[in-house]
C-alpha cells in the first residue's frame, strides 16, 4: 500500500486530510505534537477506513525530530509516497506586542518544520513509484496579510516560496504544491460570536464557511494531479477576489 505523512493530523485540517488519503487507499503515519488521545482518534478513523496507521508525536521543527517521524513511516510502511505539511500554529498579537521568540516560534513551526520533514523524506519519494507528492498547508493571509498576526501572515507567504523552491529543485521527480485554505470551521475558529461568523460568511462569495473536506479535496487533488507542481490552491469560497 501507498504512504502518507500527514503532519499535524490530531485534529482540524490534518485530521481531515489524514482521513481523505485513508480512503483513497493510503496508509498514514499520524503526527502529534501534545495531544496523542487526539491523534490515537485520527489514528483509529484511518484504520475504520481499512488502512494501516502509526501514531508518532514529533515537534517537526526539531530537524531530528522530523527525521525520526520519517523513519517510523519508512519502518511501518516500507516507503513515503506522499507528504503534506499541515503542522502549524497562529497566535493573534499586534506587532507592537510581538516578541521576537513569539516570531521566531511560529516560524519555525510553519515554515522550518515542513522543510525539515520535505529533507528528511526526499530520499525516500524518490524511491516512490506511487507519483510522489508533497503538499504544503498556507493561508489565505499569505496573500492579504493580517494586522494581528504577522508572523502568521509572513509565515505562510515563506511557505508559499519554499514551495515553488521545492518543485523547482525537485522535478521532474516529485511534485511540491501548495494549498492555501480560507475561513474553515475548525476548533481554531471555535470562539467566534453567531454575529462575527455572520459577517465572515457575508464576505465569502459561495456564501458559507469552509470546512475541512474542502481542504482534504483540494490536497487530493494536488496529490493526483500528474501535470501539476509549483502552484498555489486557492481553496476559499471566492474571498480572495474580495
Amino acid at each position: 500500500m501507498p504512504a502518507a505523512i500527514v503532519t499535524g493530523s490530531s485534529r482540524g485540517i490534518g485530521r481531515g486530510i489524514a482521513e481523505r488519503y485513508a480512503a483513497d487507499g493510503y496508509d498514514i503515519a499520524v503526527n502529534y505534537h501534545t495531544n496523542e488521545e487526539a491523534a490515537e482518534e485520527t489514528a483509529s478513523r484511518v484504520r475504520s477506513a481499512g488502512q494501516e496507521a502509526i501514531v508518532v508525536g514529533a515537534d517537526v521543527s526539531d530537524p531530528d525530530a522530523a527525521a525520526r517521524l520519517v523513519e517510523a513511516a519508512v519502518d511501518a510502511f516500507g516507503g513515503v509516497d506522499h507528504v503534506v505539511n499541515n503542522a502549524g500554529i497562529d497566535q493573534h498579537v499586534f506587532t507592537e506586542e510581538l516578541s521576537p521568540e513569539d516570531f521566531d516560534r511560529v516560524m519555525d513551526v510553519n515554515v522550518n518544520s515542513a522543510f525539515n520533514v520535505t529533507k528528511a523524506a526526499l530520499p525516500h519519494l524518490r524511491e516512490s513509484g506511487d507519483g510522489p507528492s508533497i503538499v504544503n498547508i498556507s493561508s489565505i493571509l499569505a496573500f492579504e496579510g493580517a494586522p494581528v498576526e504577522v508572523h502568521y501572515a509572513s509565515s505562510k507567504g515563506a511557505l508559499l516560496s519554499l514551495t515553488k523552491s521545492h518543485a523547482t529543485d525537485f522535478a521532474p521527480e516529485i511534485r511540491v504544491n501548495a494549498v492555501a485554505p480560507g475561513h474553515i470551521e475548525t476548533d481554531m475558529v471555535s470562539d467566534r460570536t453567531e454575529e462575527e461568523m455572520a459577517e465572515e460568511i457575508a464576505r465569502i462569495p459561495v456564501g458559507r464557511i469552509g470546512q475541512v473536506e474542502d481542504i482534504a479535496d483540494g490536497c487530493a487533488y494536488l496529490r493526483d494531479a500528474g501535470f501539476v507542481t509549483g502552484e498555489t490552491l486557492n481553496v476559499n469560497g471566492g474571498e480572495l477576489m474580495r
